[in-house]
């Protein structure tokens, strides 16, 4: 036993002398490098998606628009295992976008090349910022920070996978055939698909990090297993009202599409609540 506890003090002296080995000065110039080097991977993965966007455009972007998407043909041929399921046909389903705005079709092009450069520069961001703070930390608050990196990066694109492939395009299917008469038809602008596709997909996203910001709140003591366990049933009620306003269609079927990952976060987030 003493043995551990002059090795834990001579790691505690050690992390606590590489603390003051930095100058303010140097510190800044650690901080500038690393803003400089994520700037330059933000604007390198911009030029390429600016390059490839009108394929992206078409293969990825749009396809939600069209009947044949992934979502819309597994829906179709469950719903054609019995005739209690409301009809989920694909075929007549297509929305077309117009664009009203001369310059619009331009500086989306421009912005949608810079958010998705964002989005999948975060891990290497991370990764470069970790590289600045880690020396800043004590032996095993690093290995607690390092793995909630790595699981913020995957939980993170898995929302945004069940943004894309589930929640934006249920909506879609929803609003694009509503319509409060028949004399109505709807137009849909490019800048409002943009903005609805860009807005579900990263709020999605950042859902999915409820687990770790629960871990967290747990490490800081502010929550507890118990709490997650005495509140499941108003989370239930509160995730639902939630699934409902995503998908307004009122079909049980993708209301629970919906609801069942936001009620699994909710589990995940409990287990995950360091147990006092």
């Amino acid at each position: 036993m003493p043995t551990t506890d002059n090795t834990v003090s001579s790691s505690t002296a050690n992390d606590k002398e590489q603390l003051v080995e930095m100058t303010f000065w140097d510190h800044l110039d650690a901080m500038r490098s690393v803003l400089l080097r994520a700037a330059i991977v933000v604007t390198v993965l911009s030029v390429g998606f600016f390059t490839v966007m009108p394929d992206l455009f078409d293969r990825v972007i749009l396809a939600p628009c069209r009947g044949d998407f992934v979502l819309y043909r597994l829906f179709n041929s469950i719903t054609r295992l019995s005739e209690w399921l409301p009809d989920f046909s694909t075929d007549d389903f297509h929305v077309e976008l117009i664009n009203i705005q001369l310059a619009s079709q331009f500086f989306i092009h421009i912005s949608t090349s810079f958010w998705l450069a964002l989005v999948f520069s975060c891990p290497i961001i991370l990764y470069l910022l970790w590289g600045f703070i880690s020396p800043a930390l004590y032996s095993t608050e690093r290995r607690s920070v390092q793995a909630a990196f790595v699981a913020g990066n995957l939980m993170f694109f898995l929302g945004v996978a069940v943004g894309y492939f589930i929640v934006f395009p249920v909506t879609l299917r929803f609003l694009a055939e509503y319509q409060v008469s028949a004399s109505v038809p709807n137009q849909i602008s490019l800048d409002s698909y943009m903005d609805n596709f860009l807005m579900m997909i990263f709020v999605m996203g950042l859902v999915f990090e409820l687990p770790l910001l629960a871990w967290l709140l747990g490490k800081l003591g502010l929550v507890t297993r118990d709490m997650f366990r005495n509140y499941r049933r108003h989370a239930i009620v509160v995730l639902l009202v939630l699934a409902a306003l995503i998908t307004p269609t009122g079909a049980p079927f993708t209301l629970m599409v919906v609801f069942l990952p936001l009620y699994l976060l909710w589990e995940i987030g409990a287990m995950v609540v360091p147990s006092r």
